[in-house]
């Protein structure tokens, strides 16, 4: 891609007269660096009232790091998104049609949301009135996906499109859903691995819309950023947990069947897309940070510092749920949240976990309002998400410390063919 290096700043000419020397190396110090320096210093100064103060040069000038030229595709099978590793930011947003907004309305929407997400994923700006957030950035794994709830379809006369698999999902024990933040007509997911990248792409959503839809809900997450560990692992969770170890993964033989709805079943539209549960789980923890690490790992079933189960070996090796110890007791327990989702225990039921952690600050009693963005992916929820959850319902160590406050359910069709924009085939169908 063309180079995008930041455009010199300018500088009144008393500014800098004399090429500068480091004293450390006898060396000529840039004009970038000396300007940011001069800045820094500024800063110091600002803050002691005027006191002498020094700061740290900043970094020299780099082309874009690997972080930058990440670059997800919009046209495909799948809509982007969905079998990308995680991203280091993410946005998650829902809208509801505008009274009076139907089919065309929608339709129009789509196109537009498409082409703006093309031309964003490819690191250019927006189709128009750009706001120049993500100007010095390159793509940054940029993703943007979109989806449909159950209201979208009566609200534009396709009720006979609609799949039974988006019917709402059942009342699970564990609920303490906020209705005014959970489903929604039109659901979009956003994530990239730069901050401005993302917001930058949620501003030009939000702005596409106009007054074919009005924001529903919107939140926000993150995840540990690239390059952050030595070398690449499984992420962790707020709670400490590496959370995703069990994940299906796109070369197991059965992972587009488990992940993506088959032509074989439900509405052409639909085929190659995938369902979309959404869950906005909060973690209570300071409840979870009073229990010793032995009392959380017995609750996940897995050690905490490398994911290992506690029947031994490492992260990847199979949980002997059978194994136990000189009591005759599981190493395993029986109630511990890793043995009852595994998909050997729910007739096979898998899903694919896709999270954003977030914390949107501290109540006013001191409790922090943190936990996970739980998005997971599969060609039916009643065969994926649904029976896990019931599952967990009947006796989860866990279910103690997490409160689910809300939730939605998205069907998100297959990708966008060259000259297609998302949802195409059902809304011109």
């Amino acid at each position: 891609m063309p180079d995008q290096s930041l455009p010199e700043a300018r500088t009144p000419e008393s500014a800098v007269r004399e090429p500068a020397v480091d004293p450390g190396t006898g060396r000529g110090v840039s004009r970038r660096a000396l300007l940011g320096t001069a800045g820094a210093t500024g800063l110091v100064l600002g803050a002691t009232g005027g006191a002498v103060g020094y700061a740290a040069a900043p970094a020299r000038a780099t082309p874009l790091t690997s972080v930058g030229t990440g670059r997800a595709v919009f046209h495909g099978k799948h809509q982007p998104g969905i079998t990308e590793g995680l991203q280091a930011r993410g946005h998650l947003v829902a809208f509801d049609l505008a009274p009076g907004a139907g089919r065309k309305e929608a339709a129009a929407l789509l196109r537009r949301w498409s082409a703006t997400a093309e031309r964003l994923m490819a690191g250019e700006a927006a189709p128009h009135d750009d706001t120049d957030v993500a100007r010095d950035a390159g793509p940054s794994s940029l993703t943007v996906t979109f989806g449909f709830g159950y209201g979208f379809f009566g609200r534009t006369g396709l009720e006979k499109q609609r799949p039974a698999a988006l019917d709402p999902l059942p009342a699970f024990s564990s609920d303490h859903l906020d209705r005014t933040r959970s489903d929604g007509d039109l659901w979009v997911q956003i994530g990239a691995d730069d901050a401005l990248v993302a917001f930058h792409a949620l501003r030009a959503i939000q702005k596409d819309a106009g007054s074919a839809a009005r924001v529903r809900w919107q939140m926000n997450g993150f995840n540990r950023s690239p390059g952050a560990t030595a070398h690449p692992m499984t992420a962790r969770n707020l709670m400490g947990q590496l959370d995703g170890t069990r994940n299906p993964r796109p070369a197991d033989a059965d992972f587009d069947r488990r992940i993506f709805v088959p032509s074989a079943t439900g509405p052409a539209w639909m085929v190659n897309g995938s369902y979309a549960v959404v869950r906005r789980i909060r973690m209570l923890l300071d409840d979870w940070e009073a229990l010793s690490r032995t009392a959380q790992e017995q609750v996940i079933g897995r050690r905490k510092a490398d994911g290992a189960p506690l029947s031994g070996g490492d992260e990847t090796t199979e949980m002997d749920l059978e194994k136990t110890d000189a009591k005759g007791e599981y190493l395993v327990p029986v109630n511990a949240h890793a043995r009852i989702t595994r998909p050997d225990r729910n007739g096979g039921a898998a899903m694919l976990r896709r999270p954003f952690s977030y914390h949107d600050g501290i109540d006013a009693d001191g409790t922090p309002d943190a936990g996970l963005l739980f998005v997971c992916w599969q060609a039916d929820p009643l065969r994926g998400f649904v029976p896990v959850q019931r599952k967990l319902d009947r006796g989860d160590a866990l279910s103690p410390y997490i409160r689910h406050e809300a939730s939605g359910l998205f069907a998100v069709p297959g990708g966008a063919a060259e000259g297609e924009y998302v949802g195409q085939r059902l809304l011109e169908g």
